[in-house]
């Protein structure tokens, strides 16, 4: 078969953490990592404490609000839509590498400490108006590294389907479903600059 090859690959963000391949501790999501060296590149989950705040107190608060915010952001463009594979995802070697400090000495966050933080920290007022303010800092960051000093933003709606009774739900002609009705702004390299989430029944033309 040859001789074996030692090669070995450093992160910028943690220089402690090194890619190698062992059949016995394997991930399918070595993806992430490049997400997440972007992330440490651009400063962005770092600057989270300045436009959002936390919520939880006492001592039995395990994972800070940075880990919780990367374990949140970056299970996404893994394909994992909701909280559900956060079991799974915790003992991942890339997730708890994305994650970091209590994530690389033990595990990150369980399903239902994400699930706490997502819909019990995140949706208080004053955190729904960070997470705007958060998502437009990460817009500027990005955008400084560019030569560019022309935007050009582009405004649709689009329609996300719900099957339940959820608040503001509503059923859209247009659509032909019950259904939120969110409004996107996306410049053209496809950073997307803003967004609200509207009843199912409102104008296409709302709140524009």
């Amino acid at each position: 078969m040859g001789e074996k090859t030692e090669y070995s690959l450093k992160l910028q963000f943690d220089k402690r953490l090194r890619l190698e391949f062992h059949g016995a501790r394997i991930t399918s999501d070595a993806g992430l990592l490049a997400c997440r060296e972007l992330d440490g590149v651009l400063g962005l989950t770092e600057m989270a404490p300045i436009c959002l705040q936390e919520t939880r107190g006492g001592r039995n608060v395990q994972h800070e609000l940075v880990p919780l915010l990367r374990q949140s952001v970056h299970s996404r463009p893994a394909g994992y839509e909701d909280t559900n594979d956060a079991v799974r995802l915790a003992s991942d070697p890339a997730m708890q590498a994305v994650v970091g400090r209590r994530a690389l000495e033990k595990q990150a966050a369980s399903t239902n400490t994400l699930s706490r933080f997502e819909t019990e920290v995140l949706v208080t007022k004053e955190n729904l108006r960070g997470l705007g303010q958060l998502n437009a800092e990460w817009v500027n960051h990005a955008m400084a590294r560019t030569k560019h000093r022309r935007i050009i933003l582009d405004m649709d709606r689009s329609e996300s389907p719900v099957y339940g009774e959820q608040e503001g739900a509503a059923y859209n002609g247009h659509f032909e479903c019950v259904c939120y009705h969110p409004l996107f702004c996306f410049n053209q390299f496809g950073d997307c600059e803003g967004a609200v989430l509207r009843p199912g029944n409102v104008h296409s033309a709302e709140g524009w």
